[in-house]
């Protein structure tokens, strides 16, 4: 990369969907990258065990397609600035680094070490957090743990596995009840672990740029938005204007939930700071990923903004098109966050 920023993939997902499937194949396969893969936990459902030498002294092991895994002693952040050290130092050589969350980790701290940290930010880019689901077990995953749920409230990428397991109404039906959590990630239908790599890395979903992946009539204003929906995966698309009434979709009430606000009226700027600042120092903790594309009063350009709890970044973005409609589009996804009280402030900042 030209900036020199080591590019870093978080993977997360629940136990038994894959992750290790995935990983073994990053470790082991000749694709002539250079990845350095963290483990966040051992569980007995690991790598190691098939893989790593068990010479446990040794916290940072050279693979033999040029791989370094690595297994976390301390925290996070001491591991990645010490793997940057290394690299600098030319101690060891890599083009980038997977960390491998725990079965039922939060990926939202993970994330926030890439932005809190100025030392972190100056060596590593986040790229984006990829979510492996069980097709078998989700269901009963997401209805028990938060944590499960959470998950798919960060994701950038989902990979859902172990579908030849389920009947094929059943997997929509998933898929369904996942893209109302998260309508921004686009969704995939994996053979376990067996995703290609492009597919897994240099996705950008974290970057702020121009485009918000998704189509905010899917959630359109009038509560459900079951008028427009529009899915990005290939499996599953509905026509502009059917009805979707899945048997058994509305069973599901899950807390984590997105919702989207547009407007054709330009933002005021300063009012729009004031509400959004309020709003993270309140929610920050239950708002998982927002995102905006935003048309602001005073200006030819577009403004992009993105935040992780409660950490907001924002910057200008390409200029509006002659041809383009100017509108502000944003997208929340977090637990239980007060529909109402978001969509009138934000309406209340319009000009």
């Amino acid at each position: 990369m030209s900036n020199g920023l080591i590019p870093a993939t978080i993977l997360t997902g629940f136990l038994g969907s894959g992750k290790t499937t995935l990983l073994k194949r990053v470790l082991t396969e000749a694709h002539g990258q250079k990845i350095a893969v963290i483990e966040n936990e051992f569980g007995e459902e690991n790598i190691d065990n098939d893989i790593l030498v068990a010479d446990t002294n040794e916290q940072v092991i050279q693979m033999s397609n040029g791989c370094v895994c690595c297994t976390i002693r301390e925290d996070l952040r001491s591991t990645l600035s010490e793997l940057a050290e290394k690299r600098r130092k030319g101690e060891l050589d890599f083009d980038r680094v997977v960390i491998e969350t725990t079965g039922l980790a939060d990926p939202g701290p993970v994330a926030q070490t890439f932005f809190m940290d100025d030392e972190i930010a100056e060596s590593y880019l986040l790229d984006s957090v990829l979510t492996l689901v069980d097709a078998k077990h989700a269901d009963q995953q997401l209805d028990t743990r938060q944590e499960a749920r959470r998950q798919i409230g960060f994701a950038d990428q989902i990979f859902i596995s172990k579908t030849d397991l389920v009947e094929g109404p059943a997997v929509d039906a998933l898929a369904h009840r996942i893209k109302h959590m998260n309508p921004r990630a686009p969704q995939q239908r994996v053979h376990f672990g067996e995703v290609p790599l492009s597919q897994v890395f240099d996705l950008r979903g974290f970057n702020l740029n121009a485009k918000l992946e998704i189509d905010p009539e899917f959630l359109s204003e009038d509560g459900h938005g079951h008028d427009h929906h529009h899915h990005h995966d290939h499996d599953h698309d509905h026509e502009h204007g059917e009805h979707c009434d899945h048997p058994h979709h509305h069973a599901h009430d899950d807390d984590v939930k997105s919702f989207a606000f547009k407007a054709d009226r330009p933002f005021n700027p300063a009012k729009l700071e004031d509400f959004l600042g309020s709003i993270v120092q309140v929610y920050g903790p239950k708002m998982l990923r927002y995102k905006g594309v935003l048309h602001m009063k005073g200006s030819d350009r577009k403004v992009i903004f993105q935040g992780v709890h409660q950490l907001m970044g924002s910057d200008l973005g390409p200029k509006w098109l002659p041809s383009e409609k100017k509108q502000s589009k944003l997208v929340f996804i977090g637990i239980d966050l007060p529909r109402d009280i978001l969509l009138q402030g934000l309406e209340a900042c319009l000009v």
